[in-house]
């Protein structure tokens, strides 16, 4: 689903915007192809739980997931390639220490 916001006839001031939301079967098939196996189950349990899913818009009651937040969320899931645990608990710290200052 594609919602487009386009300028009025006339108003070439209001730039156009385009944002790409997702149903939960298709955030799934996305997040599969960047390696992050979720089922559209996974993704409403994560929302009702409140367990760190994806951000999700409403409209009415059916979630949609923007594409572009969907990519972010999938792109701070993956880490860089560490050679061990302790490594990247290590690495885990240090991101909490830089998140809160």
């Amino acid at each position: 689903m594609t919602l487009v916001t386009e300028p009025r006839h006339g108003d070439d001031q209001a730039p156009a915007t385009a944002e790409t939301l997702l149903t939960r079967a298709e955030a799934s098939a996305f997040l599969k192809g960047k390696g992050i196996r979720m089922k559209p189950t996974t993704l409403a349990r994560a929302y009702s739980t409140g367990s760190g899913g994806p951000p999700c818009r409403h409209i009415r009651n059916k979630p949609f997931y923007p594409l572009d937040l969907l990519d972010l969320w999938a792109q701070s899931q993956i880490t860089t390639p560490v050679a061990s645990s302790s490594e990247r608990q290590r690495l885990r710290r240090e991101a909490r220490r830089e998140a809160a200052s």
